[in-house]
């Protein structure tokens, strides 16, 4: 096997930008089949063209094509509440499930954080557009201080936000926050989405709060650059939108996460951040799309190395 077969379900623009990904640029998948549910999507009607099979038949429709006993892996980009049914047959079939959605019914993966720990389960999920984004930079602070609290505030455009999207913008604020958490290693996480109407539209915009209890300012900042650089290793537009800000809290003006509590003291990091697409498909600004996309082919391509490398 040098490459893997994969099924995209969900033919939106997120699938669509992951069919295109898929066959452009990945490493070790070869695209199959494209599954959605509306019989006049351009998704599919692109995956016609491209030749690849595609279904406007949902995921039944797929398992009753002869090419799904081929498929090794799926990426699901529909909706929170369409992956829980979706998961529990992919694993009944003996498929891996990457979630593109906020369903976390597998662990929450974030590629230069935390990929190797979770190469052998059935279901990773990949959080969401913000969580990608901001998470590896939580993580960074995380290893040089302490991090009792941390804050990302997502700003993409409103154009970009599809209906699967502003259907699971709760969800997005729960799973961003506790992915915050248990990835990023804070105590306390909170997460914020604003969808931006500006004309023209604007690229992902970041920004990451964290209070590091620490006096090194240089070795954060030192971490955070390192950390940047691994995610633009897979997502070539996300970068620093300037340097690493510090403001130093004394007791006087420090962070209580529950009233009653003593303030916390240390350094309040703040770190600024844009995602810029890779416009395969979808617009430039269009980065919290591309960011998952990103991230998401990244940890499939990676789980088919580990297998091809224990095969060899």
């Amino acid at each position: 096997m040098s490459k893997a077969k994969v099924a995209i379900i969900g033919s939106g623009n997120i699938g669509t930008d992951l069919m295109i990904k898929v066959m452009r640029t990945s490493r070790h998948l070869e695209m199959a089949a494209l599954v959605g549910v509306d019989p006049s999507s351009e998704g599919l009607a692109r995956a016609r063209r491209l030749g690849v099979f595609a279904t406007d038949k949902g995921l039944e429709g797929l398992r009753r094509e002869s090419l799904y006993q081929d498929i090794d892996i799926v990426l699901d980009a529909t909706s929170a509440k369409a992956h829980e049914q979706h998961a529990a047959i992919l694993k009944q079939d003996g498929k891996r499930a990457i979630d593109l959605t906020p369903a976390a019914v597998g662990p929450y993966v974030v590629p230069s954080v935390n990929l190797d720990e979770h190469l052998q389960a059935h279901n990773v999920n990949m959080v969401t557009c913000g969580g990608q984004a901001t998470i590896p930079i939580v993580a960074a602070v995380r290893k040089v201080a302490a991090v009792p609290y941390a804050e990302i505030v997502a700003s993409i455009a409103s154009k970009s936000a599809g209906p699967g999207t502003r259907a699971n913008i709760d969800e997005f604020t729960v799973t961003t926050s506790r992915a915050i958490e248990g990835v990023g290693g804070a105590g306390s996480g909170k997460a914020i989405i604003v969808l931006n109407p500006a004309e023209p539209p604007l690229i992902m915009r970041d920004t990451v709060y964290c209070l590091a209890q620490t006096d090194d300012d240089r070795a954060i900042s030192a971490s955070v650059t390192t950390m940047v650089a691994a995610v633009n290793r897979y997502v070539p537009g996300y970068r620093l939108k300037q340097a690493v800000q510090f403001e130093r809290l004394t007791e006087k003006d420090g962070v209580r996460l529950r009233k009653g509590d003593a303030p916390l003291t240390g350094l309040k990091v703040a770190v600024y951040l844009e995602v810029e697409g890779a416009a395969h498909y979808l617009p430039a600004y269009a980065g919290n799309l591309d960011i998952m996309t990103s991230a998401a082919m990244t940890t499939a391509d990676r789980i088919v190395e580990t297998q091809l490398q224990r095969a060899a």
